[in-house]
């Protein structure tokens, strides 16, 4: 049977949003073709279909996630004051919901340190999607020279991922929270020790 060109789009693009799931809960290498597959409702013999290799998969369903993750931020700040939105962003980001929810959170602590053994390619293309958030992050920072958003933008997304990495790695009980809550202090500049409601109650798993 032949399929139109539509038809073959639509369904690459449902391999790589099934696949940008499965990896960020599975990590890059916890998941093989034929499951990936599977699940998208397809057999594995379709792969090459769409791809060139597991690689260009991979490549592109970082792609997807984090480009989704730039698309939220835009759109969860979009009508705010500037000086309100690097700190919604933040406080959107270190939550117990993104925590306890990778497969469909930011793909940096996800699988960010898998890609930092990747081969070069994979990087390359993973530190240019990275680069694309930093300067999203940046146009967020009003009143500020060029070169000094950036730096900010560096430090709060490094401050956020860092968090929640270790968020992750705590579990979800007190302790977890508690570095939510003190990640959140550093990016917003609260008093240590000041519960936010964000960190107190989770709210529904935000969609990236």
């Amino acid at each position: 049977m032949r399929y139109s060109k539509d038809h073959k789009q639509d369904t690459h693009a449902r391999i790589v949003k099934k696949a940008s799931v499965r990896l960020r809960e599975k990590g890059a290498h916890g998941i093989g073709v034929a499951d990936l597959m599977k699940e998208a409702g397809l057999t594995h013999g379709g792969f090459y279909a769409h791809f060139d290799s597991r690689e260009a998969l991979v490549v592109e369903a970082f792609g997807y996630a984090m480009d989704r993750s730039t698309e939220r931020w835009r759109k969860l700040v979009e009508d705010m004051p500037p000086e309100r939105r690097l700190v919604t962003i933040a406080d959107s980001y270190l939550t117990r919901a993104h925590r306890d929810d990778p497969g469909h959170g930011c793909a940096v602590p996800a699988l960010g340190a898998e890609i930092a053994r990747e081969n070069p390619k994979t990087r390359k293309a993973f530190a240019a999607r990275l680069e694309q958030m930093i300067e999203m992050l940046a146009d967020q920072i009003p009143d500020v020279p060029r070169a000094a958003a950036r730096k900010q933008a560096m430090a709060t997304l490094a401050t956020m991922m860092g968090t929640l990495v270790l968020a992750r790695i705590a579990g979800s009980g007190e302790f977890s929270d508690d570095i939510l809550d003190a990640g959140r202090d550093a990016v917003l500049g609260t008093p240590s020790g000041v519960k936010k409601v964000a960190g107190k109650k989770a709210a529904a798993p935000a969609r990236h």
